[in-house]
């Protein structure tokens, strides 16, 4: 189990990749690029960043290798931002979750029945069309 440091410095870590990524890095194989989650050593020596990447497999490996030539600058901006004795080495890996999460979430639709949760979902859509016809029928509003 992680200790209440290495949690806090994960997220601080994340913050700092995440914007980083977003206004600073330049290279033009990094677009679409969502940091997810970060994991960091009880030495704080070592630090695992997971992305999840938007895009097919090639436009994803591409971005990942971009991701691991600019690993050096992202250390340097966690250098500038967090004060640390040491600065994690950081390793890129793409995050499988979201998209096993959307395929599990898939596979259950074609699986099963549909339910009479969906049924009452489209009622309530067809509902917030509804338009009161007379200006008694508004709802006041007090």
């Amino acid at each position: 189990m992680a200790s209440r440091r290495t949690l806090k410095a994960a997220s601080a870590i994340r913050e700092v990749v995440s914007m980083a990524i977003l206004t600073q890095l330049r290279d033009p194989r990094v677009k679409d690029v969502t940091v997810t989650k970060v994991e960091v050593s009880g030495d704080m020596r070592a630090g695992k960043v997971y992305v999840s990447i938007m895009g097919d497999e090639k436009k994803q490996q591409q971005c990942l290798n971009g991701l691991r030539r600019s690993a050096g600058f992202l250390q340097s901006c966690i250098k500038d931002r967090i004060d640390t004795r040491y600065i994690p080495k950081l390793e890129f890996e793409i995050d499988k979750g979201v998209k096993q999460a959307l395929e599990v979430s898939r596979i259950l639709k074609e699986v099963l029945p549909p339910t009479d949760d969906e049924d009452e979902s489209e009622e309530v859509l067809a509902d917030e069309d509804w338009e009161p016809e007379d200006e008694d029928e508004q709802p006041s509003a007090e």
